[in-house]
């Protein structure tokens, strides 16, 4: 079993990272409350892993804490809950975030989440209410700040880029063309204007 990646990040493309350790590249992907955190291209990054193998890939997940890959595992003990549903939640709502939504019972938070419906939100609390009774540090606010001032309008790359990414997480096509349409004016880089996609949605 991977359970920590320490290398060179050699590129970016959210939510899938390229990481050279010693001359080996490893594929990881990983949820975007971990790629908002990391630095650019270049530079050494650590990431806690949970690889998962299936008949036809094995599958690496990167994580920029522990506690996040602890709930991911948690996440996909959940019946109906797989490992991309499990990235998607964790991308739009950090370990805290999360876990305050379970102890609230906030079904309406939760299917705001790619992928996730009435029934899924609610197995989501039952299942997982007991298992974090335990999770200390729990907040209410909800992540993902937009940077302040104003910024460039993306070029039309950023934006497919930032549609790419949020399909990736699981939403579906029209909804992720939205959701950039939405915030397109505010940011420049395709990772802000994701950052901001997100934020935009889990507020509704």
């Amino acid at each position: 079993m991977i359970g920590q990646i320490k290398g060179v990040l050699e590129e970016k493309n959210a939510p899938q990272l390229l990481v050279d350790v010693n001359g080996v590249g490893y594929e990881i992907e990983a949820p975007m409350t971990t790629i908002f955190q990391l630095g650019s291209v270049g530079t050494n990054v650590v990431l806690y892993t949970h690889l998962t193998v299936r008949e036809d890939a094995h599958l690496l997940y990167g994580f920029i804490s522990k506690r996040d890959r602890t709930l991911f595992k948690t996440l996909i003990k959940v019946n109906g809950v797989g490992p991309k549903m499990a990235l998607g939640i964790l991308s739009s709502l950090d370990a805290d975030q999360f876990v305050s939504c379970i102890h609230a019972e906030d079904t309406t938070a939760l299917v705001k989440l790619p992928g996730i419906g009435k029934k899924t939100a609610e197995r989501l609390v039952i299942e997982m209410k007991d298992r974090l009774k335990d999770w200390a540090g729990a907040e209410t606010a909800l992540p993902l700040e937009a940077a302040s001032g104003n910024t460039p309008v993306p070029d039309q790359n950023a934006e497919l880029e930032a549609e790419s990414a949020l399909i990736a997480l699981g939403y579906k096509p029209q909804d992720a063309t939205k959701m950039v349409n939405a915030v397109k004016g505010q940011a420049q880089s395709s990772e802000e204007l994701i950052r901001l996609a997100l934020k935009s949605m889990v507020q509704r």
